[in-house]
């Protein structure tokens, strides 16, 4: 089994319901949920006009390789209604994988660990809850410290905690070594 980080976001539509309709087909077609961040309101990251985000970190225990996970989590999106028509439209839901145990992968669909991470606090303070001290594999700064660094200007905003209970944290993603 794998420990993965993915990150959910939408801002169409009853964005609540969203998040807890992925949670559930990610718990049933990809792995286990370990634990999941609170959730957080975000503005459009970019500066576009749309609606505030919520986004959410899961960390979940999967069986499924890398490149299988993004298919499952690209056919939950359809399947939740998004269509793909150009690059940060509004959506109703995104679903990303940010870390998959401490891999880096780079093929011409998936990169692991997401490349835009350091840049994005609407990721790194769902990241700074759950997993404060991992090392990223490739920047070699934990998440607490990227997040200090990060320049991202954007509002993020506690919106409401995750209604189920986080049962433990697993060192394989928790340790700051």
């Amino acid at each position: 089994m794998s420990d993965i980080i993915l990150l959910l976001g939408g801002n169409l539509g009853d964005r609540y319901a969203y998040l807890q309709k992925a949670t559930a087909a990610i718990q049933t077609r990809i792995g286990e949920l370990m634990e999941a961040s609170a959730i957080y309101e975000t503005a459009c990251w970019g500066g576009d006009q749309q609606p505030d985000y919520l986004n959410q970190a899961l960390r979940v225990q999967t069986a499924l390789l890398p490149e299988q996970v993004l298919d499952v989590a690209l056919k939950i999106e359809a399947e939740l209604g998004r269509v793909r028509t150009r690059m940060w439209e509004p959506r109703v839901m995104d679903i990303d994988l940010i870390f998959y145990d401490r891999l880096i992968y780079h093929s011409e669909r998936l990169i692991l660990p997401h490349p835009r991470i350091a840049v994005r606090k609407f990721v790194l303070i769902p990241l700074a809850e759950l997993i404060p001290g991992y090392i990223h594999p490739v920047y070699h700064k934990s998440i607490a410290e990227l997040l200090s660094l990060c320049p991202d200007p954007s509002a993020v905003k506690y919106w409401k905690p995750h209604p189920q209970p986080t049962p433990f944290r697993n060192p394989s993603l928790v340790s700051a070594s």
